[in-house]
């Protein structure tokens, strides 16, 4: 790799991550085989605990397969957030919007599991899968996906991290026959991605002030 130098290299790496975005509407443009190698090679060179790099990836161009990986994402939502609403769990989490019809719009979208049907309308699904004897699994894949979303985001192309279809058993047993995942394998997650339609604003984050403590839990190490 070329050496970019500390500043050029700091400045490149922070404008992929300040502009990445939770993706979740495509064109119809094909994602390239140059550009997909790319993205897979971010995940494989993550870190791993003891080196394991239990990570599997199973790329989905097929339109049956991806619109049968939205409908598996669309119940596994609407079935957790239709959970989430009989325990009132999703009034307390919207408790601060007071636009009534906006609440209610938002509620019929995550209770119908539309919140996640998008991910049969992407040009390329990536199935994060993992071996079920690595100690640590769901860190080593995050490592892995995180690097997918950079990559994904330095080429200009857009990706969302779902879990939807894998939080229940009943759904990632869906996902396995479809894609024929061996049993020693776990399904992590799927990630859509393509071309975008539009980047999405960027959501407020909170201050550094309220998230950094100096040796104990409560003090700020930085001043607001």
């Amino acid at each position: 790799m070329e050496n970019l130098g500390t500043k050029e290299m700091r400045e490149m790496a922070w404008d992929i991550i300040y502009n990445r975005r939770s993706v979740r509407k495509f064109t119809d443009e094909p994602v390239s085989d140059e550009d997909l190698k790319l993205i897979l090679e971010a995940g494989r060179w993550a870190p791993s605990g003891e080196d394991a790099q239990p990570w599997r990836f199973v790329v989905v161009r097929d339109e049956e397969r991806r619109k049968a990986l939205g409908k598996i994402s669309a119940q596994g939502s609407g079935r957790r957030f239709s959970g989430e609403f009989i325990t009132k769990n999703l009034h307390k989490r919207f408790s601060s919007l007071e636009d009534e019809e906006k609440k209610k719009a938002i509620f019929k979208k995550l209770t119908s599991g539309d919140v996640s049907a998008f991910t049969g309308t992407a040009p390329v699904v990536i199935a994060v899968i993992g071996k079920k004897d690595v100690w640590d699994l769901p860190f080593d894949t995050s490592a892995a996906i995180e690097n997918i979303l950079l990559m994904t985001t330095a080429l200009g192309l857009g990706a969302c991290w779902v879990i939807a279809p894998c939080i229940d058993i009943r759904d990632e047993l869906k996902v396995k026959e479809l894609l024929e995942v061996p049993e020693d394998y776990k399904v992590i997650s799927l990630i859509p991605l393509g071309h975008m339609d539009r980047l999405p604003r960027p959501r407020p984050r909170i201050e550094l002030s309220d998230l950094a403590f100096s040796e104990k839990y409560g003090s700020p190490l930085y001043d607001k």
